[in-house]
């Protein structure tokens, strides 16, 4: 019978920690707690335009009612993507598990988008992957529109049309290497439509 190794236990455990880390962290009460900050701000965080600025960050993680509704926000966004053939944008952070110096990819909240990285030659190729079974898939892939991958701050990370395989591919533009550009820029990301 094969046993696992301490990386494969450490790595299955990882899951389970940040799960119960999460539930302890909304579970807990502070007294005089209510809601720290807007819908407004949290919701753009959530679709990447703006990044909470460090007292925002703090301010989250001290309020479980704010971190609650941060949740339940983020739980609607993800329904009304998975179920919206219209879709205007899908948005993604850099999880602290991928920040290794070698990122490979990055997937949005809705699962429909995937950030390949791949080295080539000293440089970065970056191809925008869309999922099969996206609610969106079929317009999009019959229509073609211009697509933009935009990082925390704002920067265009690629934009294109998608090809016959729902892929978008370009050099990586930045100097940095993708894991520490992400960092840099408030580890977020947003797929949006191009308006005509």
């Amino acid at each position: 019978m094969k046993t696992r190794t301490d990386n494969e236990q450490t790595s299955a455990a990882a899951p389970l920690d940040s799960l119960l880390q999460q539930r302890l962290l909304l579970a807990r009460a502070v007294p005089g707690d209510r809601l720290m900050l807007a819908d407004s701000t949290l919701l753009a965080a959530l679709a990447g335009s703006r990044v909470l600025t460090a007292g925002e960050r703090q301010a989250l993680a001290g309020s479980p009612l704010t971190l609650r509704r941060f949740r339940a926000l983020s739980h609607g966004r993800r329904q009304v993507a998975a179920n919206d053939e219209s879709w205007s944008g899908s948005s993604g952070t850099l999880r602290a598990a991928a920040g290794g110096p070698a990122l490979a990819e990055l997937v949005t909240d809705d699962r429909c988008w995937t950030l390949h990285f791949l080295p080539h030659g000293g440089d970065w190729q970056v191809i925008l992957k869309l999922a099969d079974g996206a609610p969106f898939a079929p317009r999009l892939m019959r229509e073609q529109p211009l697509i933009s991958v935009v990082d925390g701050a704002g920067a265009i990370i690629l934009q294109g049309r998608l090809d016959a395989d729902g892929e978008c591919e370009h050099t990586w533009p930045f100097s940095q290497a993708p894991a520490p550009h992400f960092h840099q820029c408030g580890a977020g990301f947003s797929v949006v439509p191009v308006a005509p």
